[in-house]
């Protein structure tokens, strides 16, 4: 359970990203009335955005975990 403690939050990390991008999209498209185009924009940024920091993170982690032994 300790290796695999700092792998726990990515996910929900990477969930949280693109919802919250999506609200944003949502709430700028009520804004300058244009649905559904900035809804998508901003949900692929967060998702393209949070699946980059999700692999980032594996990585540097797992490098970290490489060196410790």
């Amino acid at each position: 359970m300790h290796q695999a403690g700092p792998y726990l939050g990515l996910g929900t990390q990477l969930a949280a990203t693109i919802v919250a991008m999506f609200f944003l999209g949502r709430w700028l498209d009520e804004q300058f009335n244009t649905f559904p185009i900035l809804i998508l924009i901003f949900t692929f940024a967060g998702a393209a955005a949070g699946l980059y920091n999700f692999i980032k993170t594996v990585l540097e982690l797992n490098e970290k975990r490489k060196k410790g032994k």
